[in-house]
């Protein structure tokens, strides 16, 4: 489980990274809100910020002075008793501005028609803020298609007008529209240098809803896609007290070696599930679940196993929707092995913390609690649970009671001093961040085999600015787990926050993937960094394959809100010139 995102969802295995929060610490960039983390910019922008008032009123000019080009709205000259043209249009727009504050926009909609017929079409800002005028008085009355119409002849006029560009995001929110309202406020976003709340807040709302909308589809539809070998052994290697993942006893298989095809050596009983844990042993991962399928049709005497490892593998495909029947059944067995439900139920709790059901993980952990309580693996895993819900007090005490089951846990033990300095970094507390620090030097000089130690040990150095050690603790995890492809991740993250070293960051993410072709962490991060490079295109390619490596429909929403946002930007790009910064 070396170099995993330790708060992940409890049973996770190690597969993902960085919390997102730490991506953007280690881009040297604020996450604005979640799905919305695309969007990233400098310090300086953040720091900046400040929120912006609703923009509901009709604007009084189109240029910023005196001066400008939209004219004053003046007689052309002194001596002349006609107002020009452009005068009378500006008078109709005022008159329309007092019915506007009146509350009267059926009135004030007359007036700004008015000046729109009057206006010279050449004046073009003028002209724009005329029918932006009207678009904040349609607006009022809810007539989002007018309002949308009105801000587009606007921008027509005026690409950069930030009024309509936003008055036109939100109406076609109103209207459904998603995609043309992220491409608007995706416009006004980098327009306004990523210094409006209100912006930015639509920005993240209709980001997460497309991600749902489109992870809802293709997740409904994916064709089930089998992990990487190293990924299943460190999921495994979460559990101690999971029987479906012991070796196969002497008595229960022949001494004959595999045969010519790689078939699994002959087992002493004609089981499906035994055959199954065979071809577990030799990494043949893709024949577990029809062999443990024949057992349970067979109603065989390892039904519960069968039923328990079919679920598991379900859940590694992310099937869970197959996964969750076979997970019930198992822990409605009364008479199964108690080790087998209650390592159901800490599934099945994981499975729920996956779909954004904490009470229901909740009480799956404590049930599983109640039938074995002396089931380390419970403790550990509730542990995981509870600091994904800030509930770091109560994580501590669960990996505790499963230290003091299983002393020689380096797993819990590393993940205990971790929930430690969570805790006190967050209270800034200079004094117990010291002594979390000190946790872990303890716990990898206790267990110095333990590569999620030293995982652990370099994300809080990192936090602490402290580069040049957290870079030897990666280290440190490679030479213990050189197949590891998220510790490479890590790695190259490091380089960009430590010494701005693209190159070689990226060099690092490239090796990940050459490690496992499989790793959605690494697509996921290096399309990030090319988002930061300007590169597009090759974000966008980035991040469609971690999607389709997605091991769940919220991750591959999130994926969806990333991928989406960069293809915003290239739209906006091309239509108005307009890029964010980039490193």
């Amino acid at each position: 489980m070396a170099a995993s995102k330790p708060v992940e969802a409890p049973g996770g295995g190690g597969a993902a990274g960085l919390s997102r929060w730490q991506l953007a610490l280690v881009l040297g960039a604020p996450v604005l809100l979640g799905a919305g983390a695309i969007y990233l910019w400098g310090r300086r922008a953040a720091q900046r910020g400040k929120g912006a008032s609703e923009r509901k009123t009709p604007e009084g000019r189109a240029s910023p002075g005196p001066g400008g080009e939209g004219g004053s709205g003046q007689p052309d000259g002194p001596g002349h008793e006609e107002m020009s043209p452009l005068g009378r249009a500006q008078a109709a727009k005022n008159k329309g501005n007092k019915y506007f504050k009146a509350g009267k926009y059926e009135l004030a909609i007359q007036c700004y028609t008015e000046a729109i017929s009057l206006c010279p079409p050449e004046k073009n800002l003028d002209l724009s803020t005329f029918y932006q005028n009207r678009a904040a008085a349609y607006e009022q009355l809810q007539k989002w298609t007018e309002v949308a119409q009105d801000c587009t002849k606007a921008v027509e006029l005026n690409p950069k007008y930030v009024k309509a560009l936003f008055r036109r995001a939100k109406a076609h929110e109103k209207l459904d529209n998603k995609k043309e309202c992220l491409e608007d406020v995706t416009a006004v976003c980098i327009l306004e240098a990523f210094q409006n709340q209100q912006s930015m807040l639509l920005a993240d709302k209709v980001l997460k809803l497309l991600g749902k909308e489109k992870a809802k589809e293709k997740y409904k539809n994916r064709e089930p896609l089998m992990p990487s070998p190293q990924f299943i052994k460190s999921y495994f290697s979460s559990f101690t007290d999971d029987i479906i993942s012991q070796p196969l006893l002497k008595g229960e298989k022949s001494d004959e070696d595999k045969d010519k095809e790689g078939e699994a050596s002959e087992v002493k009983e004609n089981s499906g599930y035994l055959r199954a844990k065979q071809y577990m042993e030799e990494e043949n991962y893709d024949k577990i679940i029809s062999e443990s399928t024949k057992e349970i049709e067979a109603k065989g005497k390892y039904m519960a196993e069968a039923l328990l490892l079919r679920a598991t593998f379900y859940l590694l495909i992310g099937n869970a929707s197959a996964a969750k029947p076979d997970l019930d059944q198992v822990i409605s067995m009364e008479d199964a092995n108690v080790k087998l439900r209650a390592n159901a139920l800490i599934k099945r709790g994981s499975m729920y913390m996956q779909q954004q059901q904490p009470a229901m993980s909740t009480q799956d952990f404590n049930t599983a609690a109640g039938i074995d309580p002396q089931n380390a693996d419970v403790y550990h895993h509730r542990g995981q649970l509870k600091i994904l819900l800030d509930q770091i007090e109560e994580a501590v005490e669960d990996f505790d009671e499963c230290i003091r089951l299983r002393p020689n846990s380096a797993l819990a033990q590393a993940q205990k001093c971790f929930a430690l300095y969570r805790q006190a970094y967050t209270g800034s507390n200079a004094l117990t961040v010291q002594a979390a620090m000190k946790g872990f030097e303890d716990v990898i000089k206790k267990f110095p085999k333990c590569a999620e130690g030293y995982a652990l040990y370099a994300q809080a150095l990192t936090d602490q600015q402290q580069f040049g050690k957290a870079d030897e603790m990666y280290d440190k995890c490679i030479d213990l787990e050189p197949d590891n492809a998220t510790t490479y991740v890590h790695k190259g993250l490091l380089q960009l926050q430590w010494k701005q070293d693209l190159d070689k960051g990226l060099e690092l993410i490239s090796k990940a993937i050459e490690i496992d072709n499989k790793c959605d962490f690494a697509y996921e991060t290096m399309g990030t960094i090319e988002v930061q490079r300007g590169n597009l295109d090759k974000a966008i390619e980035m991040f469609n394959k971690a999607i389709n490596l997605a091991k769940s429909e919220m991750e591959m929403a999130h994926l969806y809100s990333l991928c989406d946002a960069a293809y915003a930007q290239t739209e906006v790009a091309k239509k108005y010139g307009l890029k964010p910064p980039t490193l």
